[in-house]
């Protein structure tokens, strides 16, 4: 960054993802912006479980920062990780330095929640993260090419069942994917084994999945799932993982070595270092207009907030909420940057606009509720990949995962099957499994990270 930018207002930004993205994208006052994440990439989430499920590679979902902002001289992009925010002294303090702000937008996200029981976390990675797609295909992989190689029927059958846990948006699309992969993908790639035999289940502890949508289309997205061949079952909870088995509430055991988990998600842990109240999983209560309370020069934004807007809808933790408080948040700033020194002024509330939601299920499959009209099958799913390739970052990216899906599609193929350092990440995996952390937190270093630099 030049000169002629140090002496104006400085605004830190922790997190590059949706919301954070939105904020630097809409700002347009005379400030300096510095954009800080642990990596060095924009993360389209949504695509993440494809990664995972080995349809994508990890390049196609993620773009670098620096060249997203590469023409904005305003912007200055630093790798590194958040680790406190000292509200009084107006700093945040990175493991590397510390950095002062006029404006604090914080934009970190969640991690995953395993409700207590963090050692599950070596069993049944949650998704996140690229390390957390790439550590969850590597073991599905790894697994069917054990049981290829397995002459135990017990063994085999505990290598080839497949437990998702939660049935949220995550965990249905995580479970329909998987389904085909073993049905359709596998099925002319083994010998000893027949992978149609796999038995994907899904644990879902209500009465119906997709719990935010109409309970019609819940239904749908049951039987959609269950004419792939999995397993639903709803009113049951988890108590207990281990590497051979999921246990039940009821006491039923599941013999397993593969669990996937989307049950739940909590804020950022740097949360814990403003010294406020916080709200359910460790979010942070806003004023209407998104600013900490009593703290109107720092915000938050995206799934690390619990608010209510003016119309007492509850604002989801999703991407498109995130993008429009980003907007939101980057208005207010250009106004303040706007105002005359001394002068007051109301600031807008923050209101929700609720532009659908979808999911997908599989092949052809899925389901969609835009504008208060509500389909499912083919319509959702054409639906589906038109919206999320509209804000798919980049335009290699966009070529890239058209291509990949048309290929999927003709061909019943994933072109992404490689286990990469499987020894050495098998090896990683039991000793030291890699953190499933939200951006801006710590990151242990492993077999999986190394992944992230060979994948495509």
């Amino acid at each position: 960054m030049g000169d002629e930018h140090e002496n104006l207002p400085h605004v830190v930004v922790l997190g590059g993802g949706f919301g954070g993205l939105q904020f630097c994208k809409h700002l347009k006052g005379h400030c300096r912006i510095t954009l800080i994440d642990r990596t060095n990439h924009h993360l389209f989430q949504p695509l993440l479980y494809q990664v995972a499920m080995a349809g994508l590679s990890a390049p196609e979902v993620a773009e670098p920062i620096r060249s997203i902002f590469r023409h904005d001289r305003r912007i200055t992009v630093l790798m590194d990780t958040a680790e406190r925010i000292d509200l009084e002294r107006r700093r945040v303090v990175l493991s590397t330095r510390d950095i002062a702000y006029d404006y604090l937008v914080i934009a970190l996200g969640g991690g995953v929640h395993y409700f207590g029981n963090d050692h599950w976390e070596q069993h049944a990675p949650g998704l996140k993260t690229l390390a957390d797609a790439l550590r969850m295909r590597r073991m599905i992989l790894t697994s069917f090419e054990k049981a290829e190689n397995c002459d135990d029927p017990d063994e085999r059958r505990r290598l080839m069942n497949i437990v998702v846990v939660g049935g949220g948006p995550t965990g249905v699309e995580l479970a329909g994917a998987m389904a085909e992969l073993t049905r359709q993908v596998f099925k002319r790639d083994f010998r000893r084994i027949n992978p149609a035999e796999a038995k994907v289940i899904l644990v879902e502890g209500g009465d119906h999945l997709l719990d935010t949508y109409p309970v019609d289309l819940s239904l749908k997205a049951a039987e959609q799932l269950e004419s792939l061949g999995v397993v639903v079952m709803f009113n049951h909870r988890v108590v207990e993982v281990t590497d051979a088995c999921v246990t039940l509430d009821d006491g039923e055991t599941i013999p397993t070595r593969n669990v996937l988990w989307g049950a739940g998600v909590h804020a950022n842990p740097i949360t814990r270092t403003l010294g406020i109240e916080l709200g359910p999983g460790g979010r942070i209560p806003v004023e209407p207009d998104l600013s900490l309370p009593g703290r109107p020069d720092v915000f938050a934004i995206g799934d690390i907030v619990t608010l209510r807007d003016p119309n007492r809808v509850l604002v989801p933790g999703v991407a498109p909420a995130a993008m429009q408080m980003g907007r939101h948040v980057a208005a207010l700033i250009d106004e303040d940057l706007g105002q005359r020194l001394g002068a007051v002024r109301a600031r807008k509330p923050f209101v929700y606009v609720d532009k659908g939601s979808m999911a997908t299920i599989g092949r052809k499959r899925g389901v969609a509720w835009v504008g208060g009209l509500k389909f499912s099958g083919l319509l959702a799913w054409l639906t589906w990949l038109g919206v999320h390739l509209i804000f798919l970052i980049g335009y290699r990216n966009k070529l890239a995962v058209l291509l990949s899906w048309f290929y999927s599609y003709v061909a019943f193929k994933r072109g992404a099957r490689i286990i990469f350092n499987a020894a050495r990440s098998a090896a990683a995996d039991s000793s030291t499994p890699p953190q499933t952390s939200a951006p801006g937190a710590p990151v242990a270093s492993g077999g999986s990270a190394a992944t992230i630099e060979t994948d495509g």
